[in-house]
């Protein structure tokens, strides 16, 4: 993937230019840049993507993180009772 597709308004790039950046603020930001991906595009690729161009220039970065976090499998969902598992339906 080129970065003009992994990162298309720049925002990965910018936040690691801040200094001083806290972890909050890359979540933040994060939610911004997937928010600006388009509907195809495959996420885990273009934070593939991030990682290799950026996160070897600073592996303790806050963002680093965020997108190694990203990549991280999502935690299985669960259903979590309450009346209406107990309540037959008529």
């Amino acid at each position: 993937m080129r970065m003009t597709e992994a990162d298309p308004k720049g925002l990965v790039r910018e936040s690691y230019r801040i200094d001083g950046i806290t972890l909050e603020e890359c979540r933040s930001i994060f939610i911004d840049w997937a928010l600006s991906l388009p509907v195809t595009a495959d996420v885990p690729d273009a934070i593939r993507t991030l990682l290799a161009a950026y996160g070897s220039a600073d592996p303790h970065h806050p963002m680093g993180q965020v997108l190694r976090d990203g990549l991280a499998a999502a935690p299985q969902a669960r259903r979590r009772g309450g009346r209406a598992a107990r309540v037959a339906r008529i």
